[in-house]
Parts: structure tokens; C-alpha cells; sequence
């Protein structure tokens, strides 16, 4: 049993570290920080709560 665990261990492992390179990789970066300005594009909650909507944001 302790061999079988031993072995799950290491292929997590591997698979966590194979995941990290490809999320950190260098052709992910635009994907990154498309993602990353996601919040930014979102409305106000206070906003959205008082019925008030952004000029600039015609669409909602």
C-alpha cells in the first residue's frame, strides 16, 4: 500500500508541475492579463444595487 501512495504522489506531483509551466508559460501571458482586467470590466456593485448604470457602458 505505502508503494501505491508513493506512487500517486509522484504522478500528482508531476501533474501539478506539468499545470504550473503551461498556466506560467510565456504563450499564456496575453490569456493572463486578458483575465486579470476581468474585475475591472465587471459594474460596480453599489452601482448595480442603486440602479445606476456607467455611461460608458451603453450594453448593460
Amino acid at each position: 500500500m505505502a508503494m501505491l501512495s508513493a506512487i500517486a504522489t509522484a504522478v500528482f506531483l508531476m501533474l501539478f508541475i506539468a499545470i504550473t509551466w503551461w498556466a506560467y508559460s510565456a504563450h499564456r501571458r496575453h490569456a493572463n492579463a486578458e483575465s486579470a482586467m476581468l474585475p475591472f470590466l465587471l459594474p460596480d456593485e453599489a452601482e448595480v444595487a442603486a440602479g445606476r448604470m456607467d455611461a460608458s457602458r451603453p450594453n448593460q
